[in-house]
């Protein structure tokens, strides 16, 4: 991918804040180039995550912040890297850099993304300001920085938008608002050497309904065939979704923001713009089974 937020980039960004916190490079893994650019670096025992659009560059204080009160009230979440004044901004990127946590055996289910959900919920809400569930206004967002998305995608985009607003703000207006993961899905979570199952990620991390965060598996087993995740889910939470009577929305607000993550993407294969289309004409056509695939697997390293 050419352009402002290119992997090689991305890549030359990564190591200059590893100089500026004085930590080898050596043995960097990209983890995931979609709205962050994830670099794990085992050696330094730290990963950086690294904003790829201008627009979104405000949630890196935003994350930082939680991870503190995290780190505070022991929540069941990754941790910053100690020792580290953050955001970390290089020229105009910004970042945020968090403890390496080695992957550990088994690897996190269905069940255990219940367990964890459950218990985050459960969690005051915090005293920092936190934005409400806004799923359109980042969808505008992200179409806004849009560099390789034509008119007609984009024209249908930003009505899908408008379509969807008003009953966003009317579902906000009516529910007590809880902590919202924003982004809860089995990828998510990590497991440590304490065998503790956690959470990571907290870019869309908002007040708004809980419900929010079971959608995911079950728009996820419509979408991608995952079959029995969002049973399991269902279960170790103690609730299913599909039954509220919000689903028709959080269900929308999900796959709009699906959609709208293969956006940055488009220009890196011709494997990730045809799966944009395909998302893209699913919706257009009011085709609910139409199947999609992860973008984690079309998605150049």
């Amino acid at each position: 991918m050419s352009g402002r937020f290119s992997e090689e980039r991305m890549a030359a960004a990564m190591r200059d804040i590893a100089a500026m916190l004085d930590v080898s490079p050596e043995g960097a893994r990209l983890l995931q180039l979609t709205n962050n650019a994830v670099f794990a670096l085992p050696r330094p025992g730290i990963v950086i995550r690294i904003a790829r659009t201008h627009q979104l560059l405000g949630r890196a204080a935003k994350v930082v912040q939680l991870g503190r009160w995290f780190a505070e009230i022991d929540a069941p979440t990754i941790r910053l890297a100690p020792r580290v004044k953050q955001p970390v901004q290089i020229r105009d990127l910004v970042a945020s850099v968090w403890t390496y946590v080695r992957p550990q055996p088994p690897a996190p289910t269905a069940r255990d993304l219940g367990f964890v959900l459950r218990e985050f919920h459960a969690l005051d809400l915090p005293t920092l300001a936190l934005p409400a569930w806004d799923p359109i206004s980042d969808a505008r967002l992200r179409l806004s920085d849009a560099e390789y998305l034509s008119a007609n995608d984009r024209d249908f985009l930003k009505a899908w938008c408008d379509r969807l607003e008003p009953k966003i703000a009317a579902l906000n207006q009516r529910i007590e608002p809880k902590l919202v993961h924003g982004d809860a899905y089995v990828g998510n979570l990590l497991r440590g050497s304490s065998s503790r199952t956690i959470l990571c990620d907290f870019d869309a991390t908002c007040l708004g309904p809980w419900q929010v965060d079971l959608a995911a598996a079950a728009v996820g087993e419509a979408r991608f065939g995952q079959t029995g995740a969002h049973r399991e889910l269902a279960a170790a939470y103690g609730f299913d979704v599909t039954t509220d009577p919000l689903w028709a929305v959080l269900r929308e607000a999900r796959e709009l923001k699906m959609v709208v993550a293969a956006v940055p993407l488009l220009a890196t294969s011709a494997s990730v713009a045809g799966e944009f289309a395909n998302r893209l004409n699913s919706v257009r056509e009011g085709d609910l089974k139409s199947g999609w695939r992860p973008l984690a697997n079309l998605a150049p390293r």
